[in-house]
């Protein structure tokens, strides 16, 4: 494994994407902490903080649209400038505090907005330059490794971010955030990657969006993954809506929950270092199912009344979660074909991550209804269904693979 990840890390383009993830990921979770904290204290009110993360996601549901974009222009000059720009639309939000009331709190929101929007181009277009960028015998470690990176960034920038806002307030937050996006910006423009312009698609908008959805539903083997990383986060939506209620069981304080996240995400970045291998040696089907099973444990862990069990369930739903997530796009990246490969992956990451909203919702109103153990104990059968036909499966990977546009 050592050795796989040291050719990942020694491939100058893989290097150089890893760093701008890094950088433009330590800056977008301390943002997503902030927004909320900042529209808290501007306003006092509890659901308007809340819809920070709302307009963060929102945009994701335009996912295989802007997935689009990422397949008509060149890819790595597309995401230079949309972390440049993303510098720049982040500077108005030095003004919130100055405009205040409505203005500045409506100022702030339609910045949330556009930056989840160009996140969602970014991601694409990341995804469909690295598989042409990186040999594809080094994609799974890469996003792996791209996995461990961001969870990593959650683990530390949010409590950056929290100091930063403490001690000079929300506008010096956006701007360092600003000043992430641009570095990110400058590490992708040092990429070496041979882009021709890509053909003139004769194809609108909206034929175009729904060419990348029908090949991707269309491929039977990408299918299965992308169906059971969407309900695998519709259930992450309601066990995620259940950690106060877990908390208040144990004892402690809300704050607890803090110590919660922070197993968690050491499980996501252990299993992001070893997804490259893991995957090589099981394939991405079992792999993903393994990773789905394991979430299943994690729900049972999450019911005990006992601290180092809950914090034992904690860590391996951040080890099982990320599985199917990074199976899915990796095996997105190796099907699809060069022309297609950023609409096919905005598709699957609307279908796999927009569940979670609404996973969010049920369960916040089963948690007001009935005791967290039960929708824990549903949740646990319910992954195990989810990760039963992928653990079946004969085939176990995903390789070149091309389907039909």
């Amino acid at each position: 494994m050592a050795t796989t990840i040291g050719r990942v890390l020694r491939d100058r383009n893989a290097g150089l994407y890893l760093t701008a993830v890094v950088v433009s990921g330590f800056g977008s979770s301390a943002m997503a902490l902030v927004s909320g904290i900042w529209v808290k204290e501007l306003t006092g009110s509890d659901g308007l903080a809340a819809l920070c993360t709302l307009a963060l996601w929102a945009p994701l549901l335009l996912g295989p649209l802007l997935g689009t974009l990422a397949d008509r222009t060149r890819r790595r000059p597309l995401l230079v400038a949309v972390n440049v720009g993303l510098g720049v639309l982040l500077l108005p939000l030095l003004w919130v505090d100055r405009v205040g009331g409505a203005a500045g709190l409506g100022l702030l929101f339609a910045v949330l907005v556009v930056y989840g929007a160009c996140g969602v181009v970014t991601d694409t277009a990341e995804a469909a330059l690295v598989a042409g960028a990186v040999g594809k015998d080094l994609l799974a470690d890469l996003n792996g490794l791209r996995m461990s990176a961001n969870e990593g960034m959650k683990l530390l920038a949010p409590v950056a971010g929290a100091a930063v806002f403490t001690a000079w307030g929300g506008p010096r937050v956006a701007l360092l955030d600003a000043v992430t996006f641009v570095l990110a910006g400058g590490l992708f423009a040092l990429l070496r990657v041979a882009e021709a312009r890509p053909a003139p698609d004769p194809e609108g908008w909206r034929a175009g969006t729904a060419r990348g959805t029908r090949a991707l539903w269309g491929d039977a083997r990408l299918r299965p993954l992308v169906v059971a990383g969407g309900l695998t986060m519709l259930s992450s939506g309601v066990s995620g809506s259940l950690v106060y209620a877990i908390v208040e069981a144990l004892g402690h304080s809300p704050a607890y929950a803090g110590t919660l996240y922070v197993a968690q995400g050491a499980g996501s970045v252990a299993v992001g270092i070893a997804s490259g291998a893991l995957m090589r040696r099981v394939g991405e089907r079992r792999f993903a199912g393994a990773g789905i099973a394991l979430t299943a444990v994690s729900a049972v862990l999450l019911a005990s009344p006992w601290d180092a069990v809950v914090l034992a369930g904690s860590f391996t739903n951040g080890a099982g979660l990320p599985c199917v997530l990074v199976a899915a796009l990796t095996a997105v990246q190796r099907a699809a074909p060069p022309e297609l490969v950023g609409r096919m992956a905005a598709a699957a990451g609307t279908l796999m991550f927009a569940p979670t909203a609404a996973g969010i919702a049920l369960g916040a109103a089963l948690v007001e209804l009935v005791d967290h153990r039960l929708p824990l104990a549903v949740v646990a059968g319910a992954r195990l269904m989810i990760a039963a036909p992928l653990l079946r499966s004969v085939a176990g990977r995903v390789t070149s693979h091309r389907p039909s546009a």
